[in-house]
């Protein structure tokens, strides 16, 4: 039988409602670390460090995906809740249509400006050529990287997880089948060229069979149609997606602050161990993500629906599976660091130690991780994109920003990878109070 947004919330329904969404991030985040595998084995190690370099920016360009989902979703998710679908599906195809037409604009300005903002970045030499072959490759797939960011969340929204886990799991297979072939078979010089084809291909797919199935008759609440420009409907989004923006931004800066400081005290090997930390913390911190995806629309309808008692329900039930799946990853790591480094760096005994020993500490991040994720994703759904912007602006800039710059003149590179989890902490703290001082406004 089929979850509806309407529904009461038990922990067993609640995690089959999520269930895709999770998925659906995980996936996503296993096949970016297959591209990342292949690079690195097949490619060399150059290549690697070249995409770890520029990732960063690419992560930038993307994030009106996110914005426009998380904050466009919880317009709608409220809309819907209040009984009004004709308007609903109005907002949806506005913000779709937007969100499309500012990734074909970031596409054509990252395309020209690509090599002086890799160089600004510090790539030079052949890490530069590297940085600017794959960038342009994956630049060209922009506007469907960003559609397929804003239908992960609107997937939940249309009550169609499991459709929208479908749809990453086909472009995942994709990148990884095309990695396989284009990577191990393209000469030496363009095995990098073949990664970011096999990427960008992948995220055409994630992209464009949603973009295809809202446009035609379907069994889901929500359709793409006729719409009307409405720049308070557009705000507002932006508004409530501003912390999913600032969290990716803050990120990506913060990426290439770490990048910087790594150079500093540990030279190229040290870009290297951190990219490797950061393909596996992505699909550690994905379930996070997809977890907050997946509640999300239902916190903006309960919300919109005046249904106090549930909301306050889901938020309880919430923290304790974050808090669960926050111990269960740190003991995971603790038992995984070793053999994951070897994977992609196992070439080298020195990095593979290093990376080995960076993500032990790294690690130590994962318990307080998801309750900052998800409390600033709470307020998103609940149309508060003020308070998730702060706690987003804190977690992955000031904190971050200010730790890794301050740690490693204590702890040496030990302070680079302390850095993260000493942030998260802060971030906890944080978001506990806001919580607690937003309670009697929402009634949760």
């Amino acid at each position: 039988m089929e979850i509806k947004l309407s529904d009461h919330f038990t922990y067993k329904r609640l995690l089959k409602f999520t269930l895709p969404s999770i998925a659906m991030m995980i996936f996503t985040s296993i096949y970016s670390v297959v591209d990342g595998f292949f690079v690195s084995n097949f490619a060399g190690d150059i290549p690697f460090k070249a995409v770890n370099l520029i990732m960063p920016f690419l992560m930038i360009m993307a994030t009106v995906g996110f914005m426009f989902g998380t904050g466009g979703t919880a317009i709608v998710a409220k809309t819907l809740g209040e009984g009004d679908s004709e308007k609903a599906n109005r907002y949806f195809s506005l913000f779709v249509y937007v969100t499309f037409s500012l990734g074909v604009i970031f596409s054509i300005i990252g395309i020209t400006f690509i090599r002086p903002i890799a160089s600004a970045l510090g790539a030079e030499g052949e890490i530069l050529e590297n940085c600017v072959i794959y960038a342009r490759i994956v630049l060209m797939a922009l506007p469907f990287v960003v559609l397929q960011y804003l239908f992960q969340s609107f997937f939940v929204a249309a009550a169609k997880p499991r459709l929208g886990l479908a749809v990453i799991i086909a472009a995942g297979v994709t990148n990884m089948v095309l990695d396989a072939v284009l990577v191990t078979t393209f000469p030496q010089e363009h095995k990098l060229a073949g990664a970011a084809i096999a990427t960008a291909v992948a995220q055409f797919i994630g992209g464009a069979v949603p973009l295809i199935y809202f446009f035609r008759k379907n069994s889901s609440i929500l359709r793409l149609g006729k719409t009307h420009f409405d720049m308070k409907a557009i705000l507002k989004a932006c508004t409530n997606g501003s912390s999913e923006f600032m969290s990716n931004v803050s990120m990506s800066v913060v990426g290439m602050l770490y990048n910087k400081q790594l150079l500093r005290f540990a030279g190229d090997d040290g870009i290297a161990a951190y990219g490797v930390m950061m393909y596996i913390s992505m699909i550690f911190s994905a379930a996070f993500v997809g977890y907050t995806i997946g509640t999300a629309p239902v916190i903006s309808y309960n919300s919109g629906a005046g249904n106090h008692s549930e909301l306050k329900g889901i938020l309880k039930k919430s923290l304790r599976i974050i808090g669960t799946f926050g111990i269960c990853m740190f003991a995971a790591a603790q038992l995984l660091a070793a053999p994951l480094s070897k994977i992609f760096v196992g070439y080298s005994e020195s990095l593979t130690e290093m990376t080995t020993h960076g993500f032990h500490i790294f690690a130590a991040a994962f318990p307080f991780m998801g309750f900052a994720i998800f409390s600033s994703g709470f307020f998103t759904a609940l149309n508060d994109g003020l308070t998730s912007a702060v706690i987003s602006f804190l977690r992955t800039l000031i904190f971050q920003a200010g730790a890794v710059l301050l740690l490693p003149f204590i702890f040496g590179i030990d302070g680079i990878w302390i850095s993260i989890a000493a942030a998260e902490v802060m971030a906890v703290v944080f978001s506990t109070i806001f919580l607690i001082c937003k309670r009697k406004k929402y009634n949760y």
